[in-house]
């Protein structure tokens, strides 16, 4: 199973193009903060990442698989990151922005929809967990331009229908994919 990132498979005319028919490609993105708090507040247990990686690359190549976090620093999240690391993804870490008001924000959603748009030429499918609505005007793009299939992980209760309607289809994040 291979692990390489979308931007390797640049052509000389900048353009990504599919790989020769075989097993299915894959990418993988996830919004690492919208899993964790829809997990916690639906379950109140954390998102069980190898259980998901082992689901979503089973008979599949993958092409790339990014996570999207801040960076605090701490040991805990560091240690977090190391995991996914192992897992096979490549992490992505956005420093929080503290603003005069108190509140803070690392918001992720450009970085990935750039990603995911980058890939989705070289995947015959991209897997998207996340539940941000904001992100279903991309699963169309990239089905209407690059005819690439969507799989879409979100808690049901929690994830957007604007994010369900648009993916070819959607794996509600239920009990067995929560660390016990």
């Amino acid at each position: 199973m291979t692990n390489i990132c979308a931007r390797r498979f640049l052509t000389r005319d900048r353009t990504l193009h599919k790989a020769d028919k075989g097993s299915e490609k894959v990418g993988i993105f996830v919004d690492v903060q919208n899993i964790y708090y829809t997990c916690r507040q639906t379950y109140q247990g954390n998102f069980d990442y190898n259980k998901f990686w082992a689901q979503v690359t089973k008979d599949r190549d993958v092409v790339c698989a990014y996570a999207y976090a801040t960076d605090r620093g701490d040991a805990k999240q560091i240690q977090f990151q190391n995991i996914l690391r192992a897992i096979g993804f490549d992490v992505q870490l956005k420093a929080v922005l503290k603003r005069r008001d108190g509140t803070a924000k690392a918001d992720w959603d450009v970085g990935i929809a750039l990603d995911v748009f980058e890939a989705a030429n070289q995947c015959d499918t991209i897997v998207l967990a996340s539940g941000d609505g904001d992100f279903g005007i991309l699963l169309d793009r990239i089905r209407d331009r690059f005819r690439t299939q969507s799989e879409v992980y979100g808690v049901r209760a929690l994830t957007s229908n604007q994010l369900i309607g648009p993916a070819s289809r959607f794996v509600p994040i239920d009990e067995k994919l929560i660390l016990k």
